[in-house]
């Protein structure tokens, strides 16, 4: 059975986020990517964690996504972008991805503890967003999960 374009599409942007993660996580990051695209399906920002390196608490993989998104387009509406990340966002990182007028968020696994778009919290459908979010979750969402699963067993086993 042949895979639906969009979902191949999906996976693509995804895979990008997780060799981001992976790069995060040999930084001793916790191993978040991010990945957006704009409407021609092109790259125009990527990030990972980097709030240890950076010594930053906003340092988010998609604080540094979005804050590269706006630069390089001049415009802080991202309309017409789409956002690909490994985890389920923050309440931080979710309130900016309201602010920017994201037109979709992807994300691979739920996140129990903190996720803040279905999973604890679900900012963007709350009377405090003005900006209703289209939202895929679960796109790849095993070794998303499985990645960083294995970077905090392989912390707690030092």
């Amino acid at each position: 059975m042949l895979e639906n374009p969009i979902y191949i599409n999906h996976k693509k942007w995804m895979n990008r986020a997780l060799e981001l993660a992976e790069n995060a996580g040999k930084a001793a990051e916790i191993p978040v990517g991010a990945v957006i695209i704009n409407s021609q399906n092109e790259l125009i920002a990527e990030g990972e964690n980097r709030r240890e390196r950076d010594n930053d608490p906003t340092a988010h993989a998609e604080i540094i996504a979005l804050r590269l998104a706006g630069k390089r387009l001049q415009n802080w509406h991202l309309n017409d972008c789409t956002l690909y990340v490994t985890l389920e966002p923050c309440p931080m990182c979710a309130g900016a991805i309201t602010q920017s007028r994201l037109k979709l968020l992807v994300y691979g696994a739920d996140d129990p503890k903190t996720g803040a778009i279905r999973t604890v919290a679900n900012i963007p459908d709350s009377a405090c967003s003005f900006h209703k979010l289209s939202v895929l979750g679960g796109i790849l969402e095993t070794p998303c999960r499985q990645q960083l699963q294995s970077w905090f067993a392989q912390r707690r086993n030092r």
